[in-house]
């Protein structure tokens, strides 16, 4: 299912991510403008988790959809098999940037499992993987489908949106910090050790579209009293 209705979450960067959209979006929305380079009278528009979609949360087809673009250049299907990265959350700037999220509650998480596609579709997710390796440069020997996969899929699927189909996509690494719960970082610093860590490891410390992958560090304390 591309549409995967998750209800309210009770722990972790999917309970903060989904406080955070539906509740005090300010919080994070003052990095994007900045980043992206918005006018005061832009705004960015949060797609998904909603509270009043089921907090849903996209992937495949549905989240191009979700999005409102088309890939006219290279289609989806042609770079991916069908279950590829589920988006933590989606938005869209009133200018038609695009933005795809992955949150993170503790350093743990960017230790994903390799991917477990076989045959075709393992060598279409190579192919896919080793092409936006070289778009950033990299001169690592890992394999891309292996290590940090979680993080390299994202990547990737912002190579095919930004590159590849010319649409102004960005990349936000929501981290969270002092969620107590789940044992997470104290400070962005731990956060940036770790993040230093796994792009060194890649080979994409500086890479092409560095300034296309936004690192964002919400303290959970600061955002329950903001109101949540």
């Amino acid at each position: 299912m591309a549409r995967r209705p998750q209800g309210q979450a009770q722990r972790g960067s999917q309970k903060w991510l989904q406080i955070l959209v539906n509740e005090c979006p300010g919080l994070v929305d003052r990095y994007l403008c900045d980043f992206i380079g918005l006018s005061d009278e832009e705004s960015v528009h949060w797609l998904s988790p909603l509270e009043k979609d089921d907090y849903a949360e996209y992937s495949d087809r549905q989240f191009i959809d979700k999005l409102g673009v088309s890939l006219e250049k290279v289609r989806l299907n042609s770079f991916w098999p069908r279950f590829g990265p589920v988006w933590d959350g989606l938005a869209k700037t009133d200018r038609g940037d695009l933005i795809l999220v992955e949150a993170k509650a503790h350093i743990p998480e960017l230790v994903s499992d390799p991917t477990g596609a076989k045959g075709k579709s393992l060598a279409r997710i190579q192919e896919s993987l080793n092409k936006a390796k070289l778009c950033y440069g990299s001169r690592s020997g890992g394999d891309w489908a292996t290590c940090f996969y979680q993080y390299t899929n994202r990547l990737a699927h912002l190579y095919l949106l930004r590159e590849l189909n010319d649409l102004r996509t960005y990349l936000l690494l929501l981290c969270f910090t002092n969620d107590k719960e789940m044992d997470g970082p104290t400070s962005r610093l731990e956060w940036e050790g770790a993040i230093r860590l796994m792009e060194s490891f890649l080979g994409i410390r500086r890479h092409k579209v560095s300034d296309c992958v936004l690192h964002v560090f919400i303290d959970v304390q600061e955002l329950e009293s903001s109101g949540a």
